[in-house]
């Protein structure tokens, strides 16, 4: 991710309303942040979670699994919109919703880190996160081939490809074998 900002506007209407120029944007704190295109390995990790994420989710109905392009207004005055490579929604949560953003944090977000992420842009988006009412949040470290799932109680686990991530309370008996994630 570029965490530069391109330009200040000051809503996430405005946000909603900009021209595709082929970029993802999220907006921080008013701040427009362009996203760069994620390269071919980021895609297909993202993929190798969501893909088993998804059926996990629609065979038990638990909710809904969105894709990276979805954006979830997280702060207001100033705005927040934020975007992540996949993001899960009760179905106790999806009532009300209509076009524009998801009103309000994902229960789980999924962030698959890019080469150009920071350590710094990282810490912050997981914050933003738990702060705005996300349960759980999956950092997919690639390079490391690990996955760091912190909650919304503060605790941090860091899995290997020896581990199994679980889906826990907000998705029973989910269960994935951190190695599949990073499988080609």
């Amino acid at each position: 991710m570029n965490g530069r900002p391109t330009s200040t506007i000051t809503t996430a209407d405005e946000l909603l309303r900009l021209p595709d120029d082929g970029f993802r944007y999220e907006l921080v704190n008013g701040e427009l942040r362009r996203m760069t295109p994620s390269g071919y390995p980021h895609g297909v990790i993202v993929m190798n979670v969501t893909a088993p994420l998804h059926q996990h989710v629609r065979k038990h109905g638990l909710g809904q699994i969105c894709a990276a392009e979805t954006g979830f207004r997280i702060g207001r005055n100033p705005d927040t919109v934020r975007a992540p490579d996949a993001a899960f929604v009760r179905s106790v949560r999806q009532g009300g919703q209509s076009e524009g953003f998801y009103e309000g944090a994902p229960d789980l977000a999924v962030e698959v880190l890019s080469p150009s992420d920071t350590v710094f842009e990282v810490e912050e988006k997981v914050a933003q996160w738990l702060r705005s009412g996300c349960t759980t949040v999956w950092v997919v470290n690639p390079r490391q081939r690990s996955v760091t799932v912190h909650n919304a109680d503060g605790s941090v686990e860091v899995l290997t490809e020896a581990d199994t991530l679980e889906g826990g309370e907000l998705l029973p008996g989910f269960l994935l074998p951190v190695a599949e994630i990073f499988r080609w």
